[in-house]
């Protein structure tokens, strides 16, 4: 298997990166350096250690750090070998500080001809380190790669050495930054006396998102190293104890190639956003794009920079960021509407311009009235006047019970750094936060999705997951598996429901086909958004967001497809600059067009329906047996599955009873007493 074939070459890499510096340089002591034989050492080692300036030395060899892989194994992040240059003592005959500290400066200043950002140790510096440790090389510089020590090999001379060293190294720089995160030193290397199994290279540890979760399983097990030096410096013993094991490889589910395109497809439509794409059946994270990102391979030299940036680029937008999920929380009014039997399929509602709630205007986002519409045409055209009514009829608790159960409020599970649970209120957080109960004006602001409600793209992905599937949100997953060393599978995460919805099939049904006509109808908001091959359901939105001083708002596009049995689910965001004009429409929509139409070929392979079951009969013996099976020529008859077999139905919708409340009345407002409204048409 690939993972296997990779981890083999790091432990052969690991064996060569200890050869490579004990050919060029001595290593780290086994005991103290006033010479006293450390516990559990032969009469040979004690015999030499008490010799002045003899050492046996055991250092730790610090594991290659395991991979972390795309779901089909392309490397994400991995191990390279690079170098330091450092400086390499010699021993000499009863030297005095001055000679020492002019011998190491004489070298250190070619070094620093030849190589960028090096570090400049003190003359006690120096002198400190003849006199503890002249056995191990004094590094003087940062991590150079293969091609830059090649070329600094002929000019360093032979005082100066290159120190072979591990380096985690993202073949794909800055893709998926924010959910691989990064590594970090455990610590400089010590100074002073050589203490025993001190490690030979500086070691590091996960600092952030995977990296960080996964450490245990990526850092495998040091090896240790045996060096044996006598009293004028000579290496006599060179033996490796114990071989480093690498550590384990986890296999996520992102796709490396889908999450490129994602990136692509945000650097060149929006300043800043996020990406997110589910496969709805099984619950494994495809893509988690966020825009700004950085640079993993350079983190160690601009993380200060990076965490003084104001646009913030080490926050991962899809899962960290929370924004008012707008229009793209309406298919959920409208579920628990249905649902509940508040309206059915057909029923029609009038739909103004604008509506008066107590003392406020609320406003449709076009300005223009809808008329008479059925709760497919409501989601389709995205109005707002139809959602506020409805949303009062049938209360907050049961939409915002329902956003609840599709994973709003709350965070998703997945091994993530500092994800965003979002917001969904009720009474009590009103009564502590603004000191009242939810009235109806906050209500109608909660059904379109804006007021205090706040989600994350990979929440409204996740719903909009659960709404695909129809009857259960599944358990989202990020890691598919971790494998030891040798390739064996010891984690790992198999499909399952996270919550059963209990909701009416047929309601989903019609939610379903609103959001198909968002796209697919000539009167919807996300045209933009079609694609060649399947029938894509969606919804926009966009919301108005951030202080009112900026004038600054925000486009979605969220949906799902195929129409008839869908596979995948997603949220695509923009962030708009302020004061600038944006739509779900014409800013995110396209977004999504961009991403899914390249991989045309592919999708359609995945989503295609399976093949109809055969029946093998054989016509001839048919003919003489009354169907009898006996041996001839064969033929495949297509058999058509059974109806209904392996579905257990659910139970209609309530009939609403006779003595509903009707419909709230629309109250007419002259279109200019109307406030600015935030546009969500195509």
């Amino acid at each position: 298997m690939r993972f296997r074939r990779l981890s083999s070459q790091l432990r052969a890499l690991a064996a060569l990166c200890v050869v490579a510096t004990s050919s060029a340089a001595p290593e780290a002591p086994a005991v103290a350096s006033n010479g006293t034989p450390a516990a559990g050492r032969g009469a040979n080692d004690a015999s030499i250690s008490t010799r002045k300036d003899a050492r046996t030395i055991t250092l730790r060899i610090p594991a290659p750090r395991g991979q972390i892989v795309d779901r089909e194994g392309e490397p994400m992040a991995q191990n390279v070998v690079a170098y330091q240059v450092a400086l390499q003592f010699k021993q000499f005959e009863n030297p005095d500080r001055d000679f020492i500290v002019n011998w190491g400066r004489t070298r250190i200043d070619l070094a620093r001809a030849l190589v960028k950002n090096l570090t400049v140790p003190s003359d006690d510096e120096v002198y400190d380190h003849y006199r503890n440790r002249r056995w191990l090389p004094l590094i003087l510089s940062e991590q150079l790669s293969a091609k830059e020590a090649k070329a600094l090999e002929s000019k360093i001379g032979a005082d100066l050495v290159l120190h072979p060293v591990y380096r985690r190294f993202y073949p794909e720089d800055g893709l998926a930054a924010h959910v691989l995160g990064f590594t970090g030193s455990v610590g400089k290397l010590p100074t002073g006396p050589i203490n025993f199994n001190e490690p030979y290279w500086e070691e590091i540890e996960g600092r952030a998102g995977l990296e960080k979760i996964y450490d245990k399983r990526l850092i495998g097990e040091p090896g240790t190293q045996k060096l044996l030096f006598d009293e004028s410096g000579n290496k006599l013993l060179s033996e490796e104890t114990k071989r480093p094991r690498t550590g384990g490889t986890v296999v996520s589910t992102l796709n490396v190639r889908w999450q490129r395109l994602a990136e692509k497809v945000l650097k060149s439509g929006c300043k800043r956003g996020a990406f997110v794409v589910i496969d709805a059946v099984t619950g494994d994270v495809l893509v988690m794009a966020s825009k700004p990102t950085f640079s993993l391979n350079t983190i160690d030299t601009e993380y200060k920079n990076l965490d003084a940036d104001p646009t913030h680029p080490m926050v991962g937008l899809a899962y960290q960021g929370t924004y008012p999920p707008a229009s793209t929380f309406k298919p959920i009014v409208a579920l628990a509407a249905l649902n509940n039997g508040t309206v059915g399929e057909d029923t029609q509602i009038y739909c103004p311009a604008a509506i008066e709630i107590g003392n406020h205007v609320f406003n449709n986002w076009n300005k223009n009235p809808e008329g008479e519409i059925d709760v497919k045409r409501a989601i389709a055209r995205s109005c707002n006047p139809w959602f506020y009514q409805v949303g009062i009829k049938v209360g907050p608790n049961a939409f915002l019970s329902l956003a609840r159960r599709l994973g709003y409020g709350e965070k998703t599970g997945l091994p993530l750094l500092g994800e965003n649970s979002g917001l969904v209120p009720n009474n009590e957080w009103f009564l502590q936060h603004e000191k009242r109960r939810i009235l109806d004006g906050d209500t109608a602001n909660l059904s379109i999705g804006q007021g205090v409600l706040l989600a994350s793209p990979l929440q409204v992905a996740q719903a909009m997951a659960g709404i695909a599937n129809g009857g259960a949100v599944p358990k989202l997953q990020l890691v598919r598996q971790v494998q030891d060393d040798r390739g064996r599978v010891v984690e790992a995460n198999r499909p399952e429901r996270r919550v059963w919805l209990g909701v009416d099939p047929v309601a989903v049904d019609v939610v379903r086909k609103g959001m198909r006509d968002v796209v697919n109808a000539g009167y919807g908001t996300g045209k933009a958004a079609q694609l060649s091959f399947t029938e894509m359901c969606g919804k926009t939105g966009t919301a108005q967001w951030g202080p009112a001083s900026k004038e600054q708002r925000l486009a979605w596009f969220a949906g799902f497809f195929p129409f008839d049995n869908p596979r995948y689910s997603f949220a695509v965001l923009y962030e708009g600059r302020p004061g600038e004009t944006v739509s779900g429409g014409r800013m995110a929509a396209p977004m999504v067009k961009a991403f899914f139409e390249p991989l045309k070929d592919e999708i359609k392979e995945t989503i295609a329906p399976p093949p109809k079951a055969v029946l093998i009969v054989d016509d001839e013996a048919e003919a003489k047996t009354d169907g009898k099976h006996q041996e001839g020529i064969l033929k495949a008859i297509p058999v058509e599955p059974l109806s209904g077999e392996g579905v257990t139905p659910s139970p209609n919708a309530p009939t609403p009873p006779d003595d509903e409340a009707p419909p709230l009345k629309a109250v007419p407002v002259d279109p200019k007493d109307l406030p600015v409204e935030t546009d969500d048409g195509p």
